[in-house]
């Protein structure tokens, strides 16, 4: 799929970015090959394929879950300017 340079010229101004004149039949090229790469992606037959999360079918490691902190909680509301109930309490700003 080939791009017109105003088809270029007009997504770099959605995207505001600032082309020079001699910059753009290269943005052309570039992008008119990603067109044509998504185009066979798309025509590849992909019924019957699981989809995957991971390419490798790998699983995340995982760590226990165990509290390392202890609760601060009293130490960061004595700061606070206003609590109440355990809760930081703040201005109305939406009627």
């Amino acid at each position: 799929m080939s791009l017109p340079k105003e088809e270029v010229e007009k997504i770099a101004h959605l995207a505001r970015i600032s082309l020079n004149e001699q910059d753009i039949p290269l943005y052309t090229h570039n992008l008119s090959d990603i067109l044509t790469l998504v185009e066979q992606m798309n025509s590849v037959d992909t019924k019957g394929i699981t989809p995957m999360a991971h390419p490798l079918d790998a699983t995340a490691r995982l760590r226990a879950d165990i509290v390392s902190e202890s609760n601060q909680r009293e130490l960061f509301q004595s700061i606070a300017p206003q609590t109440e109930g355990g809760l930081y309490l703040v201005p109305k700003v939406i009627e």
